[in-house]
């Protein structure tokens, strides 16, 4: 399916999926989403979390000759280690203990289908030659069964984690790398392609407004300016987050989370209908902002005073490395801090 305006979209089922962009970077995922698609091959999806990657797996179906057949994705990360095997392989009745009844695996009931192997590197090493074997072989046999079952299924994985790296660890085996890596989609954090960030807004406000009954919402300049400067590290997820939380709560002051140093000079650019609103805080907010604005300035007086020396300064606040780098990302301070008005 060719790319819209602003991005790629296409129906899976009852989800309405789409990648929103006209940036260089997300328009080469798109294209390789294009050519890959109706293929076989296994797609690996890299990516941080919330950068889009369940999205790029969904195009990937929907676009695809299985588009009709399931599409059905695996967590690796949020199943028990003990569970993961019989999720994806299914059990026969009195295979281990708790085993009542027959169960069909993913691999099984996604026959004719595409099976998503969400964060992959979180598999446990002692499932990886099983799973090696079923792109192999196209079959399997369930836990505690002896009738191996045949079956065609394209696989997508996604991974967060540097799988290399994993490798040169020893907990990923490097045999099933390979079967599963023959085409690598790299999708960028919202950072590197932040002249996508009003047409994703524009594209969530669309998508949100109908459920959360509310109509003729525009996204201050203001706001966007704020959402445009933002690093974004839970990516495209925290994005819509906060578009949500605008929608359903009508009160723009929910931007202090991502931007305390500027509420100041934010507020009086607000529209007249929502100065008095955002004039009165609540004693935790208001108690809330007071801390992180005065943290924040003993940050800037102790970076100061060590000429921007992270180490040293942690040192006069008596804090950790670890801690000051951390505070320094929630704050928004960064040397280039010195020469903008966020500092």
């Amino acid at each position: 399916m060719p790319p819209g305006r602003n991005g790629q979209s296409a129906k899976n089922g009852n989800h309405a999926v789409e990648l929103v962009g006209q940036s260089p970077k997300i328009q080469q995922v798109i294209r390789m989403i294009e050519r890959v698609a109706q293929t076989d091959i296994p797609v690996l999806i890299c990516g941080e979390s919330g950068s889009g990657k369940d999205v790029v797996a969904r195009l990937l179906h929907s676009n695809s000759a299985r588009a009709t057949k399931p599409f059905l994705k695996v967590n690796c990360a949020a199943i028990p280690h003990e569970l993961l095997e019989s999720e994806l392989f299914g059990h026969e009745r009195g295979s281990f203990t708790g085993a009542h009844q027959l169960k069909q695996g993913k691999f099984e009931l996604a026959d004719q289908g595409t099976v998503y192997l969400d964060e992959l590197g979180e598999m446990p090493i002692d499932i990886q030659p099983k799973l090696l074997q079923v792109l192999q072989d196209k079959e399997f046999s369930r836990i505690g069964g002896h009738q191996e079952i045949a079956i065609d299924v394209r696989f997508i994985s996604s991974t967060n984690l540097p799988l290399e790296r994993l490798l040169a660890e020893d907990k990923f085996r490097e045999d099933l790398y390979y079967r599963l890596n023959v085409v690598t989609i790299q999708l960028p954090p919202l950072r590197e392609r932040r002249e996508d960030i009003a047409a994703i807004s524009s594209f969530l406000i669309g998508k949100h407004s109908t459920a959360l009954k509310v109509e003729d919402f525009d996204l201050p300049e203001n706001i966007l300016e704020i959402f445009m400067q933002y690093d974004w590290p839970g990516n495209v997820r925290e994005l819509e987050n906060m578009v949500r939380r605008l929608l359903a709560t009508g009160d723009e002051s929910v931007i202090l989370e991502i931007a305390p140093a500027r509420y100041e000079e934010l507020g009086p650019a607000f529209p007249p209908s929502h100065r008095d609103d955002l004039a009165i805080l609540s004693l935790k907010d208001a108690a809330r902002l007071a801390a992180r604005q005065a943290e924040k300035e003993m940050l800037l007086r102790a970076l100061k005073k060590t000429n921007w020396n992270r180490r040293r300064a942690a040192q006069l606040l008596q804090i950790s490395y670890k801690a000051m780098l951390y505070k320094l990302k929630d704050a928004g301070l960064s040397k280039q801090s010195r020469a903008t008005s966020w500092a």
